[in-house]
């Protein structure tokens, strides 16, 4: 028994007539009554009545038709689900990103992955760029984005790719000496208590500040030392507090608060870019769907990524 049997038994029974079955399935009408009469062969029973009147099924006939519909819709729905999950358009994407990330890049490559495929299945969690680069080489995340390339021991099995780049500024309450001025230098910050991310989780940043601010680990410790913050909206929200000058990528103005102040660092300083990382070999049909989005939101993210993939070919 294949499918097609399936197709000509409602076909018969919807036209109650060889001949009109025949012209609507597209055959001619001798082999239409061989394949019914080999199908009740096979069943060992008569699924049709032949009549003067038309052709019309049986008990068993009834019995037979009412599982050919759901056989033939689950096929069809197996064909179109196959058709959408190697489109990318099921399946699950599980992505691990720094807090900063939300501020500019997510909304627009996030928001339009979801709205073009809301059957996908998110696993989100914001996680420091060394907790996500662990995560990814585990195969505990899809995607990681975090702020520097990959280090480390199995960095070399991710592709990394280039999606933002931005500039340190820095954040004070409306209470701060720093809150009338346009801009602070790099001088004037080694003299505060800086509010910062933890070295531990975010290692380039930290390795970064430490060369700028000090030469030695302890310099600026001495100075005015550090508190530790994870995300750019705890470093605004200490800062507001009075209790130091909060560092962090300019593209927190978007969070600002009325009662803090964003200042120009001066000389201007580059960080470290912001970079979107995934397993080499991953061959997830969801996964290229996101880079494709990501291409299409990103200004020159499609060249940088053929070339980061072509390497590897």
């Amino acid at each position: 028994m294949e499918a097609r049997h399936l197709r000509y038994a409602l076909a018969l029974a919807e036209h109650q007539h060889f001949g009109r079955a025949a012209a609507a399935l597209g055959i001619a009408q001798p082999p239409l009554s061989q394949q019914i009469a080999a199908l009740e062969r096979e069943l060992g029973a008569r699924l049709f009545d032949r009549t003067a009147r038309g052709v019309f099924p049986t008990a068993a006939g009834e019995a037979f038709l009412a599982r050919a519909r759901r056989a033939l819709a689950e096929m069809s729905a197996a064909v179109s689900d196959a058709g959408r999950a190697a489109r990318g358009e099921t399946g699950r994407l599980r992505l691990g990103f720094i807090g900063s990330a939300l501020l500019e890049l997510l909304p627009s490559v996030l928001g339009g992955f979801v709205r073009d495929r809301p059957e996908v299945r998110l696993g989100l969690q914001e996680m420091s760029t060394r907790r996500s680069t662990a995560a990814l080489l585990a195969g505990e995340l899809d995607i990681a984005i975090g702020r520097g390339a990959p280090r480390g021991a199995g960095a070399e099995e991710l592709v990394s790719v280039t999606v933002g780049r931005d500039h340190l500024v820095a954040v004070v309450g409306a209470a701060h000496p720093f809150a009338g001025q346009r801009g602070v230098s790099v001088e004037q910050l080694r003299g505060q208590h800086l509010i910062i991310a933890p070295a531990d989780e975010e290692p380039v940043v930290a390795a970064w500040l430490t060369t700028l601010l000090g030469e030695g680990s302890e310099a600026p410790a001495r100075a005015g030392g550090f508190t530790e913050a994870r995300d750019v909206h705890t470093i605004i929200g200490l800062a507001s507090c009075g209790v130091g000058v909060g560092l962090g990528p300019a593209c927190l103005r978007v969070a600002a608060r009325p009662d803090i102040r964003v200042c120009e660092v001066s000389p201007r300083v580059e960080l470290p870019e912001l970079v979107m990382s995934f397993r080499a070999q991953d061959r997830s049909p969801v996964l290229a769907a996101f880079l494709d989005t990501t291409r299409e939101r990103c200004p020159g993210v499609s060249e940088r990524l053929e070339r980061r993939l072509g390497a590897r070919r």
